[in-house]
């Protein structure tokens, strides 16, 4: 895939989960390629931004544009153009790791659904356990899975909700290498407070306020 123009645009973007703020006002400006760190304190919203720009989650107040190509794309759409893995993406556990990503792969419409899920599989170094049941995987390649899943149909903005928790050293690894192959064709937003894994950015959104669901 080469790569895509991809503008993201968020006009103060802010939600609340009942009486408590879940992310306060924040505006950002993002295009492809490229990598985008999103930073703040446990609770700031990093999870909550991720999910109003994937389009899985529609914000309190504000705005967001996402175009590609010049094109608008409603936020019911963005499945189609954005891979997504955060900590509540969840696998059938008696299924195999190829088995889970062919299912999504095939309900996505994928024209090839054995090669993507080959060529996922291979980008984060989980191929050789493409057979194992999900349930015998450990908490790191979950993780891994949770990436490749993302990849699976080669989207031009990939969001990844803290994707280096429960790497080990080699999977830490295996990640910045892939950030760095993927930097160059794609839209990577990473939503993280770890220095090893924010400093893989060039630009970062930094969010307000004091977490954990202040109340206000």
């Amino acid at each position: 895939m080469s790569a895509v123009a991809v503008a993201l645009e968020g006009k103060d973007v802010q939600h609340r989960y009942g009486a408590r703020v879940g992310l306060r006002a924040v505006s950002f400006n993002l295009t492809a390629p490229g990598v985008v760190a999103i930073r703040g304190a446990n609770g700031a919203g990093k999870s909550t931004l991720l999910r109003i720009l994937a389009g899985l989650l529609r914000p309190s107040h504000g705005t967001t544009d996402f175009r590609v190509s010049g094109e608008a794309i409603s936020p019911p759409s963005r499945p189609r153009w954005v891979g997504y893995a955060g900590p509540e993406l969840a696998f059938y556990p008696e299924f195999s790791a190829a088995e889970n990503l062919q299912f999504a792969a095939e309900t996505r419409g994928l024209a090839d659904p054995d090669a993507s899920v080959r060529t996922a599989l291979e980008r984060v170094g989980l191929q050789s356990r493409a057979s194992d049941q999900v349930a015998a995987l450990s908490s790191g390649m979950l993780q891994r899975l949770a990436l490749a899943f993302a990849l699976l149909h080669d989207p031009p903005v990939l969001l990844l909700d803290e994707p280096g928790s429960h790497l080990d050293e080699e999977g830490k690894a295996g990640f910045e290498d892939l950030v760095a192959r993927e930097r160059g064709r794609r839209l990577v937003v990473i939503a993280t407070n770890e220095e090893r894994e924010w400093s893989l950015a060039e630009r970062w959104i930094e969010l307000q306020g004091r977490g954990l669901g202040d109340p206000a």
